[in-house]
């Protein structure tokens, strides 16, 4: 099993992908008001600065500023994928059933009745200088029309995009 080491430097900048367990769901678009809630919340509770995001139908880019003197975006990522799946729950979705992998087995991560909304992991990035911020935000802005949901980024409803640009 792989050991996945993250950086950790207070008050970094940092680039957050999310992304659920099915890749094929509208889940985070068709409930984006809970989505928005739980950021909310965990903003609220540990504060971050966004820079940028957008949300897709099924994963979500976001820049994050944190706090001078706090690198802990895991948790903050935790909290917002917890709230979520607590919201999304409550308002009465229920998660498919997992599926086998190719050798018959289910993720052991799922054996015992669990059901996941999100993948297990996370990608992150830390931002190197301005070049790397205006690239990361730029692909926040840009993700909507690569995947082919809008021709233009301000067409895009969840997207930090016109905030961003002062519109």
């Amino acid at each position: 099993m792989p050991q996945y080491r993250r950086l950790y430097i207070p008050g970094a900048c940092v680039f957050v992908t999310l992304t659920l367990q099915d890749r094929g769901s509208d889940l985070l678009v068709r409930h984006v008001d809970l989505l928005r809630q739980a950021v909310r919340d965990t903003r609220a509770e540990r504060w971050f600065g966004i820079d940028g995001w957008v949300v897709l139908p099924d994963h979500m880019h976001c820049l994050w500023q944190l706090p001078e003197g706090d690198a802990d975006y895991s948790t903050r990522v935790g909290a917002i994928k917890a709230r979520f799946s607590m919201a999304v729950r409550r308002a009465g979705f229920t998660p498919p059933l997992p599926q086998t992998g190719p050798d018959g087995r289910v993720n052991p991560a799922l054996r015992k009745g669990q059901v996941g909304i999100w993948q297990k992991r996370f990608w992150e990035h830390h931002i190197r200088d301005d070049r790397d911020w205006i690239a990361h935000r730029q692909y926040c802005w840009m993700n909507p029309v690569k995947h082919g949901f809008v021709e233009e980024p301000e067409d895009w409803p969840y997207s930090s995009y016109l905030r961003d640009i002062g519109a």
